[in-house]
């Protein structure tokens, strides 16, 4: 789950007052234009190999269709090692075609249960990870049948959306048929008993990352028959007997860190575990309220242990993990990625606590529980700004989507905590967003423009985005072939149109074209772009110099279109208040003729004003009334009576 933004502002009137209601995709400046031409096909296939790795893979499809000798390069098997369907539709036809290129396939992304019905059809028999989410509809079945095709697997990860159809019988299947498996993590299991988890520990002598997160049922006494495991996470999963785990967990002999949080766990089997466990370095217990809502807490002796809570300072309880005493504050995890000398067992703990605080920084934050403005303030922000500058992908992005999340309120309102919102800019967020919306990585474009959409809420945040050029890759971005990306990417656009100071700014970027191109690319069955799309160009549209752009990029048609076809209420209503803007303008452009004359309009408008929403129909209604001398003109003095009388004011 995910929140986002939805603006509906910056309504224009007759009176022009203006009312509030409620890869790298871009190529950089590449300097003074030269004349000389530039033979590509005599570059170092190395070169050649190194700039198709940069490409996401619709890019990489596209160049290496230019010459036969760049369809080798391209189909070579370092290209290959990983892949990430999750932006595409990924079916059996297009593993079917992909399959010959995967021979050599170690890792695997995807989305949805109809990508994981096509994995098998890669023929990736050297398959080492998969990572999946939107996992609600995979089945018992189908996780079966990979792991069958599939026994080199090494690390499976599903989530973080729940696994509602999956079972024991899959965990048992796992365990049957992957001997090599060092990482399982399943979030949102109903039940995971003891012969699933027994059977891991049978058949799976090298696993040492456990995960089994937001689960309902989960057998603490089974957990501990697992001798090999190192790193286990039981956080979110309800129904647990703390007692058991206490008295049995700190017997696991290699165990280092385990993570609680999001549990009713409290301070007595803390203490317990902490004393007892010989083996353990690390404890999160992050958003515990029994934990944190005991006054004997602070008397919690650690051991010499690291204790993560919401109630200790993470940095410096971080930063207590290295012999070296630099490596102290806000830049530890930057100082810990970018140190020279690398302790193996700390890399591994470290690597451990990004992905797990990642996780539960996010979960909390679409929580969103009362009590935590002073965590979010003084290190919540923080954290998940360092968390962006992960090299390991998945944290990166999780990390941008809970920048995202934490901010908002009331998204169907519009409102975001603007005292969140200043923090993450204060930090130098807005910088490091822009920069990895800048990235090849789609994945991390879309979270990055979805966080940088809805901060934008905030004026101040706003013109700091401006000011940074985050308008011009905003509206590079809306040209993606990406669906996710250009919808985040609108969004973005539609957020900063409320500021007049920015109108100007966006159609100087091309944004006006860009996203009256949106609007014909993703015409049927792609609600939220539509929706964002029409809503930024409504902005637009109360100016009178951008209305005039939207007209001549073709937005009229656009939105008539959408208008007549659209079902969907918030489409139709940001197409009807985007077509009024448009002919509130008067005498001063000729909009309001456009409008009269498009083919179509004034019969979309007439169904509109039947609209079931109220919002839909006012916007309609008032594009009728202000258009009316324009439209007499045309001849269309039928169309007066055709307005339902109960939609008159």
């Amino acid at each position: 789950m995910s929140r986002r933004v939805r603006r509906k502002v910056a309504n224009k009137g007759k009176d022009g007052v203006v009312s509030l209601s409620c890869h790298e995709t871009g190529v950089e400046d590449l300097g003074t234009e030269r004349n000389e031409v530039v033979d590509w096909t005599i570059l170092p296939d190395d070169t050649v190999i190194h700039l198709f790795s940069r490409l996401n893979y619709r890019d990489r499809a596209s160049l290496s269709s230019t010459c036969r000798a760049w369809r080798v390069l391209a189909a070579s098997q370092c290209l290959w090692s990983s892949l990430d369907v999750r932006a595409h539709k990924f079916d059996t036809t297009m593993a079917t075609s992909l399959a010959p290129r995967c021979m050599n396939l170690q890792k695997l992304k995807f989305r949805g249960a109809e990508s994981a019905d096509a994995v098998i059809h890669l023929q990736a028999k050297n398959l080492c990870e998969i990572n999946g989410d939107y996992c609600r509809k995979i089945t018992d079945a189908t996780l079966s049948v990979i792991v069958a095709r599939h026994e080199a697997l090494e690390s499976i990860q599903l989530g973080p959306d729940f696994c509602e159809r999956i079972t024991g019988d899959a965990i048992k299947a796992i365990a049957f048929c992957c001997p090599k498996l060092k990482k399982l993590r399943l979030s949102g299991i109903k039940d995971v008993f003891a012969d699933a988890i027994n059977a891991l520990a049978k058949h799976c002598p090298n696993l040492i990352d456990i995960g089994f997160l937001d689960c309902l049922n989960v057998d603490e006494a089974a957990l501990g028959n697992i001798l090999s495991v190192r790193f286990l996470s039981v956080a979110g999963s309800s129904n647990m007997n703390w007692s058991v785990v206490s008295h049995l967990w700190h017997k696991l002999p290699k165990l280092i860190g385990l993570d609680v949080s999001r549990t009713d766990i409290g301070s007595t089997d803390v203490s317990r575990l902490l004393f007892s466990s010989q083996s353990l370095k690390v404890l999160c217990a992050l958003n515990c309220p029994v934990l944190e809502e005991d006054t004997s807490v602070s008397t919690i002796k650690t051991k010499g242990k690291l204790l993560l809570s919401l109630f200790s300072d993470i940095f410096i309880e971080l930063s207590s993990l290295f012999a070296d005493t630099t490596k102290k504050g806000r830049n530890v995890l930057l100082d810990w990625r970018c140190s020279k000398k690398k302790d193996k067992n700390l890399n591994e703990i470290m690597t451990w606590l990004e992905w797990i605080l990642s996780h539960t920084l996010l979960r909390t934050a679409e929580s969103n529980p009362q009590g935590l403005d002073d965590f979010w303030l003084k290190q919540g922000a923080a954290l998940l700004l360092s968390l962006m500058q992960s090299s390991q992908e998945d944290v990166q992005e999780r990390a941008a989507t809970g920048l995202a999340t934490f901010v908002v309120i009331d998204d169907e309102n519009a409102s975001i905590d603007c005292r969140r919102a200043e923090a993450v800019m204060l930090d130098g967020g807005i910088r490091l967003l822009l920069k990895l919306a800048k990235c090849w990585r789609e994945g991390l474009q879309s979270e990055a423009a979805k966080a940088i959409a809805n901060l934008s809420v905030n004026a101040n945040v706003a013109k700091a985005v401006a000011e940074e050029g985050g308008i011009n890759i905003l509206a590079l971005l809306a040209r993606s072939m990406n669906r996710m990306v250009a919808e985040e990417a609108a969004g973005g656009l539609w957020n900063l149109s409320v500021g007049e100071e920015h109108k100007a700014a966006i159609a100087e970027a091309g944004g006006v074209k860009a996203l009256v191109d949106l609007i014909f690319k993703w015409s049927s069955g792609c609600d939220g772009v539509l929706e964002r799309a029409a809503g930024a160009l409504a902005n637009l549209a109360a100016d009178d110099k951008c209305s005039t752009e939207v007209a001549i990029a073709g937005g009229v048609h656009a939105l008539v279109m959408l208008a007549r076809s659209c079902k969907f209420e918030g489409v139709q209503e940001q197409a009807a208040r985007a077509l009024a803007n448009l002919a509130a303008h008067g005498d001063s452009n000729s909009n309001n003729a456009a409008v009269g004359q498009e083919a179509g309009a004034l019969e979309a408008l007439v169904q509109l004003t039947r609209s079931p929403h109220e919002g839909v129909r006012t916007d309609a209604l008032e594009l009728i009334l202000a258009g009316a001398e324009s439209f007499s003109a045309l001849g269309f003095h039928w169309l007066f009576p055709l307005v339902p009388s109960d939609s008159c004011p």
